[in-house]
């Protein structure tokens, strides 16, 4: 029994309320309501499906590098270049080593030459494709990589067991055979330079990823002219052996270099780290916007049931049950927008995945196709943040609802008393993101620079009162005294300018998230095509490989380019030769440029052919010169007047060359270094070239000379059709339309922020002009036409606007200096210049003032049509 005088304890009402109370205000204002989903539905989906693409591609990424590495223990490879065979039979004989797989591993075209499903008399000749070739010892290889042992199609005549062996024989995996649509004994051709060598499909491997070839090892030397050398030595201990002792005992010489096989994944995982959480926050403005949504509709939501919250004040809810309603309120819409949400970036990141192969726009999974590995952690998380983002923009409206004066509210005479932000909070918040900014990135990660950002928006919503204030206060007092509704407007917006934070948050959100992802890509762009005037001084350039992973596989000789350079029409040829170079394990490697380097102000000069971002300090006597990039600052710092050790050799010393200068590279995220041709020949013996600059005469035509080129091409007994020319301004038109259609997700973003900003301007002003009818009433009756008391509704509008633009401005200017100089260089290690495009975001500030200014305009014809008389006979 319970004890005598104790009072019966009743259950919390709010359950029953958000059955009846809410679901009724959701059911008669569902569009309203619905907007708000939509915002964190958009929110959610973006930011899902940016997960689940990258998870989906570094996951196949993995899975491809296991299905060719196999159960290796060890990885053995050259710094720069190849591996000398030499070391072959050093690694097999040791004890500790049960299996020493050696591999020829590079990248290159492939075409097909002949099907079965045509007549030999028209034969089939499909465009290039690239193929990742691998030469194996079928041998030993097997225990090692079951998945790349060819399994070979001896039902069709002229293939059987020795064809394994065979030098011009290839087995495909499923993606190349898919691709090309070949089969067994179906003929293709490899680009060897500037030849096509024919080989013959024996066979298929299981290994997944991209597209695959397996040769014999000895066949893959013959075919690309790699006689005595190797990619890398893959080897598996013995049970018990410790990779460290068998170092130990090797004495592996200089310029060799040991890691383990998810060595690869783990370079590609942290250097695509940055990109991948910058797309991740980028999705995450739409949320954060979102938020700020949900609070202008719930804010207009509760200024229409004021009186509704009065009376279930009166009969006993307290202000504590009023808080949880609202908040619960604004829970349910973000899990009825987060389970959308998940379900829509799941359908985003499954077409995505379908379209564009994983690949976002970074380019760090190239050639790959995964499929959709979806996390139900994955999307618990980001459904929890759409949660989290709709209550935290319930937040004010459920405490306005809270600190509700029930018989007051009843009365109708205005809205809930208002807690006053500190005057400080704002400021400090300002200083705190500016301190912020000058701390390290975190594991590759400008996670400060964030929360920087987030201080400076944050910092400055809170300060919009403070500025309304001081902006208005400077208004002239005469033109004022001469009309009375201009008067009304500034005097209401100024000294009730505590209500400008509720209107004016959104808008200030979203302009200054516009403003600074405009000004970051307009910077990013001006400076990319600068970077491009610089480095691109030739008339005509040739290639043969489309990147520098078919180097090995495709490059040129210095008597083609002399035979170039004496044609008529041309000035001065200039061959370039790309490389990798690894300097650091955990690091992936870097770019590394042979290319003439001249003194003084020739066309050579460093000063003139690279993009220094200071002067080049003096050589110094007996070390080699270098150029490196600003990654390279970052990653080694290799600043200027330093040394930096290059393993140029597999079995040398490695050299010790002096940093000269620094220049700008958004081409190479992991770092690039510039040599002079004549140094790097002497050191390295490589001869070979990768691409051609070539300086023409001014009455040369560009397609007569190509045409010069291939024919002096073939004369040497090569295939002219396999270079491809390129004049600077079609490399400055595909990279600008690239780096357009990479960053066309930001215009999106811009108008999808701007869009709810101004849909909560019109809520928030919504809210507050229902709150205001009695006044609008008591204008009525001194003489104020319906026209004037709109008027005034827009003057406030337009007033709250156009301070709100401005701080918008000038917030949005603040974080673009944040992305430009402390984002962008700790994600990606390279610097910009600051681009501010004004004639854009002077109309983008006139378009938001307005659109605010309509969108009060609006919000006010609704309490303005009321009769004047009735609205303030409601004062009982």
């Amino acid at each position: 029994m319970r004890p005598e005088g104790d009072a019966p304890r009743l259950s919390s009402p709010v359950g029953r309320l958000l059955r009846t109370f809410s679901w009724q205000e959701l059911r008669h204002h569902g569009l309203r309501h619905s907007t708000a989903v939509l915002a964190v539905l958009l929110g959610v989906a973006l930011a899902f499906a940016v997960h689940l693409i990258n998870a989906s591609a570094l996951s196949e990424f993995s899975a491809a590098v296991r299905s060719v590495n196999g159960q290796a223990d060890l990885s053995l490879r050259a710094a720069r270049g190849l591996l000398d065979e030499t070391l072959y039979p050093q690694v097999a004989q040791r004890p500790e080593v049960a299996i020493a797989n050696p591999v020829i591993e590079l990248q290159t075209q492939a075409r097909v030459v002949h099907t079965s499903t045509v007549s030999a008399s028209s034969p089939t000749q499909t465009a290039p494709m690239s193929l990742r070739v691998l030469g194996l010892d079928p041998l030993v290889a097997g225990p090692l990589t079951p998945l790349l042992v060819p399994r070979l199609a001896t039902e069709v005549p002229g293939i059987d067991r020795l064809s394994l062996f065979a030098p011009e024989s290839i087995s495909l995996n499923a993606a190349a055979q898919r691709q090309l649509g070949v089969q067994a004994g179906d003929t293709i051709a490899l680009q060897a330079g500037l030849r096509w060598v024919t080989l013959r499909v024996v066979g298929t491997v299981s290994a997944g990823g991209g597209p695959i070839g397996v040769m014999d090892l000895a066949g893959a030397q013959d075919t690309f002219d790699l006689h005595g050398q190797l990619s890398r030595l893959d080897v598996q201990l013995q049970g018990g052996a410790q990779p460290e002792a068998l170092l130990q005992a090797l004495a592996l010489p200089p310029g060799v270099i040991a890691d383990s096989p998810d060595a690869a994944t783990q370079r590609v995982s942290n250097v695509s780290r940055a990109y991948r959480v910058n797309l991740t926050v980028l999705a995450l403005v739409a949320l954060f916007t979102g938020a700020f949504l949900v609070f202008s509709i719930l804010a207009l939501s509760v200024a229409k049931r004021q009186q509704q919250f009065a009376l279930l004040g009166v009969l006993g809810l307290s202000g504590r049950e009023r808080l949880q309603l609202v908040l619960w309120e604004s829970a349910a819409i973000g899990l009825l927008g987060s389970v959308l949400g998940l379900a829509v970036g799941t359908g985003l990141a499954a077409t995505a995945l379908k379209l564009l192969a994983g690949d976002l726009g970074g380019g760090y999974f190239p050639g790959i196709a995964p499929s959709l590995q979806w996390s139900p952690w994955a999307a618990l998380l980001y459904g929890a943040l759409g949660v989290i983002a709709a209550i935290v923009g319930g937040l004010l409206p459920a405490r306005a609802a809270q600190q509700l004066a029930p018989a007051q509210a009843l009365k109708g005479l205005g809205d809930a008393p208002s807690g006053r932000t500190q005057q400080w909070f704002g400021p400090l918040l300002l200083v705190v993101g500016v301190g912020l900014t000058q701390l390290p990135a975190v594991g590759g990660v400008p996670l400060f620079a964030y929360l920087a950002v987030m201080a400076l928006l944050v910092g400055g919503i809170a300060c919009v009162p403070g500025a309304v204030g001081a902006v208005l206060s400077l208004w002239p007092r005469a033109p004022l005294a001469r009309h009375a509704a201009l008067m009304l407007s500034v005097e209401r917006a100024r000294r009730m300018r505590h209500t400008a934070t509720v209107a004016m948050a959104g808008v200030v959100a979203s302009l200054s998230l516009s403003v600074a992802l405009t000004v970051m890509v307009a910077s990013f762009r001006g400076s990319v095509t600068q970077w491009l005037d610089v480095v691109l001084p030739a008339d005509l350039y040739a290639r043969t490989a489309k990147s520098s992973s078919g180097a090995e596989a495709m490059h040129l000789d210095h008597r083609f380019l002399n035979a170039i350079a004496a044609l008529p029409g041309v000035q001065r040829a200039t061959g370039i030769r790309v490389s990798s170079l690894s300097l650091r394990p955990d690091q992936p490697a870097v770019a590394l440029l042979a290319r003439p380097i001249g003194e003084g102000t020739g066309d050579d000069a460093p000063g003139r052919s690279l993009p220094l971002v200071s002067d080049a300090i003096p050589a110094r006597p007996g070390l080699v010169s270098i150029y490196v990039s600003e990654a390279m600052v970052d990653l080694y710092d290799a600043r200027p007047g330093t040394t930096l050790q290059l393993p140029l050799q597999a079995g040398q010393p490695p050299v010790t060359a002096w940093v000269r200068a620094v220049w700008r590279d958004y081409a190479r995220q992991q770092g690039a270094i510039v040599i002079g041709e004549a140094d790097y020949q002497r050191l390295t013996g490589d001869t070979g070239l990768n691409d051609l600059a070539l300086h023409l005469a001014p009455e040369a035509r560009t397609a007569d000379l190509q045409a010069a080129i291939r024919a002096t091409a073939a004369a040497q007994g090569l295939d002219g059709a396999l270079l491809e020319f390129a004049e600077p301004r079609e490399i400055r038109q595909t990279t600008l339309r690239i780096f357009d259609r990479s960053f066309a997700v930001t215009y999106w973003l811009q108008a999808v922020a701007i869009g709810i900003g101004l849909f909560g301007v019109a809520a928030s002003f919504s809210a507050q002009v229902l709150a205001r009818r009695k006044e609008f009433g008591l204008l009525g009756h001194l003489g104020f036409t319906r026209r004037q008391i709109l008027g005034i509704v827009a003057g406030e509008g337009a007033a709250l606007t156009s301070v709100g633009a401005l701080l918008g401005l000038a917030l949005g200017i603040a974080v673009s200096m944040v992305l430009v100089h402390v984002v962008n260089p700790q994600s990606f290690h390279w610097t910009m210049d600051l681009l501010l495009p004004w004639p854009r975001l002077a109309a983008l500030c006139a378009s938001v003032v307005l659109a605010g200014t309509l969108t009060a305009l609006l919000a006010g014809r609704a309490a303005v049509g009321r009769d004047a008389v009735l609205a303030v006979k409601e004062d009982w």
